[in-house]
């Protein structure tokens, strides 16, 4: 039995009108995710990898394309209620604690009462925030905020998980534990799309790899298919963005 796309994206394009021109932020992307995946997203600074998350996740609007998410309009409730997202910079209510954080969060879902209280104390204490839960917000370093951005795209129990640069701001222990996590999520069948500059650790976690460059998609494929004939995924990487360059000038 053929395994489903989770995610199908068809000719996505998001341009704004700037200086008396257009400027392709997203320039016609299509790629599909089958269920169980860990698929990460790359490309040099500005080269459309938020714009392209929010546009799925329902923050952005397309100039143009499709988004279909287990067949159905990314936009439609039911959908939303099946996806998960970690912002980059993840926002949180200062004078809330983490544990009051999650708990709001999962409020936004046809969440009973008993499974939302049992989904906070267990996300606290997976992503290594049980000792910090009944502190305020205000007071969690940059690596704990990711910690707690992380378990509120995990609240309600997402089919599909989407996270923008979930690694950044983590130590090695952090990020070796959210890294554990995410394998963890693709054990139990869920899918992942995440954005990472940190090339090792996509290398590492994923089973796919898109590149993305000045909003164009140019190279797909397996880590080790890519990597073939270079040192590591930083090394293909840097020379493919640096073939382009040349090109273009």
């Amino acid at each position: 039995m053929p395994i489903m796309d989770v995610l199908n994206i068809k000719n996505l394009s998001k341009s704004y009108h700037l200086n008396g021109g257009d400027v392709h932020v997203v320039d016609r992307l299509t790629l599909s995710l089958k269920k169980g995946e860990v698929f990460g997203f790359l490309g040099p600074n500005g080269a459309g990898k938020t714009t392209t998350i929010k546009m799925i996740v329902g923050l952005a609007f397309p100039s143009s394309g499709e988004i279909k998410i287990f067949g159905k309009s990314n936009t439609d409730l039911a959908t939303k209620e099946k996806i998960g997202f970690m912002s980059e910079h993840p926002y949180f209510y200062s004078y809330l604690t983490g544990r009051e954080m999650l708990d709001f969060f999962g409020k936004l879902f046809p969440i009973a009462h008993e499974v939302r209280i049992k989904n906070t104390k267990e996300l606290l204490e997976k992503v290594g925030l049980a000792d910090a839960a009944d502190i305020p917000v205000r007071k969690y370093s940059k690596g704990m905020n990711q910690r707690l951005g992380l378990a509120s795209a995990l609240i309600n129990d997402p089919k599909i998980i989407f996270l923008d640069e979930p690694l950044d701001g983590l130590d090695p222990l952090g990020r070796r534990q959210i890294k554990e996590i995410i394998k963890d999520l693709k054990k139990e069948g869920k899918t992942v799309f995440l954005n990472s500059h940190i090339l090792a650790d996509a290398e590492e976690i994923c089973d796919q790899i898109g590149i993305i460059d000045r909003g164009k998609l140019i190279a797909r494929g397996e880590p080790k298919s890519l990597v073939k004939g270079s040192k590591s995924l930083e090394d293909f990487f840097v020379k493919l963005i640096e073939k382009r360059r040349r090109e273009d000038k």
